[in-house]
């Protein structure tokens, strides 16, 4: 199984959607639990956000490979696709 990182902004709603879609989710399907994500916020950590080619948040990266990042005007059902397609990714589904 391979971790996930995931890029965001705290007062984001676009990444609240995206958070809280990935509760949703685990609570849905407990695999999902064993997914590990490395949670960056990326004003904390510019360096870390830097290194990573993307524009909007939240975005999700599978090693190199960018598997989400958010469009402006996203609804939260569409967040809720590409968290889940990304987790599955993570799972080797």
């Amino acid at each position: 199984m391979e971790k996930l990182t995931m890029f965001y902004l705290e007062n984001c709603p676009y990444c609240r959607n995206a958070r809280r879609a990935l509760d949703a989710l685990r609570a849905e399907k407990p695999e999902y639990e064993a997914v590990c994500i490395d949670m960056v916020e990326e004003s904390r950590e510019p360096a870390k956000a830097e290194k990573y080619d993307y524009y909007y948040v939240p975005t999700i990266f599978m090693g190199g490979r960018k598997l989400y990042e958010a469009t402006p005007g996203e609804s939260y059902e569409a967040c809720m696709a590409q968290v889940r397609a990304a987790l599955d990714a993570a799972l080797g589904a």
